[in-house]
């Protein structure tokens, strides 16, 4: 007897979730929780600035005009704007997770050179994580910058992203622990390729200027 295609749902979405409950006691009870939150400590940070170079890249990318199609284009802004809200959700899990470990009280995280220890360095993660959602506000909010004098500002807000990038790679490393040495190499390979990316962007504009 075949059931009704609603029960049929119901049915399935049961397995699933059933499934998915005993995953999730099963992996809780072997500690892959654990080891989940003690490479998330050290990685979240890291996750958060190579995903926002990426975006930082694939945002100057989109503005290429002499090697891109209005296609290709598209699909630059498109990647631009999925990794910038990949690195916002690394940025909030990064200092959910230092909150819940004690590393940082969420007064320091929230208020700028508040912190006891590390004043300055805490400040700057912190003006880079306001600053990067600042910015991506500003980018989903961009038909409100419609017309010529509001694209200015639009376009002055957005490059906020180049200066709050470099405040988050110096708190990334040298805030907290010593860095590792492979996100030392992680770190200096974002900015190796941000600076290949802006470089490009600027000899790019040098040319159409030139015409």
């Amino acid at each position: 007897m075949r059931l009704p295609e609603a029960s049929a749902r119901r049915t399935t979405g049961a397995y699933v979730t059933a499934t998915a409950l005993i995953a999730l006691i099963v992996l809780g009870t072997a500690g892959a929780f654990e080891e989940m939150l003690h490479f998330l400590d050290f990685g979240a940070g890291v996750m958060a600035l190579v995903c926002l170079t990426a975006t930082v890249m694939w945002g100057l990318a989109a503005t290429d005009r002499i090697l891109l199609h209005p296609g290709h284009r598209l699909l630059a802004q498109a990647v631009h704007r999925g990794l910038g809200i990949t690195g916002l959700c690394f940025l909030l899990l990064h200092i959910g997770i230092k909150i819940f470990e004690d590393r940082v009280s969420g007064y320091a995280a929230a208020i700028p050179f508040s912190d006891p220890l590390q004043p300055l360095l805490m400040g700057l993660g912190t003006m880079a994580a306001y600053l990067f959602v600042l910015v991506a506000v500003v980018g989903a909010a961009r038909g409100v910058f419609a017309g010529r004098n509001r694209s200015r500002w639009w376009r002055g807000l957005h490059m906020l992203a180049y200066p709050t990038w470099a405040l988050a790679l110096v708190h990334g490393l040298y805030a907290g622990r010593p860095a590792a040495g492979w996100v030392t190499a992680v770190y200096m390979g974002c900015l190796l390729l941000a600076a290949l990316a802006l470089t490009t962007r600027l000899a790019n504009r040098s040319r159409r200027h030139a015409r």
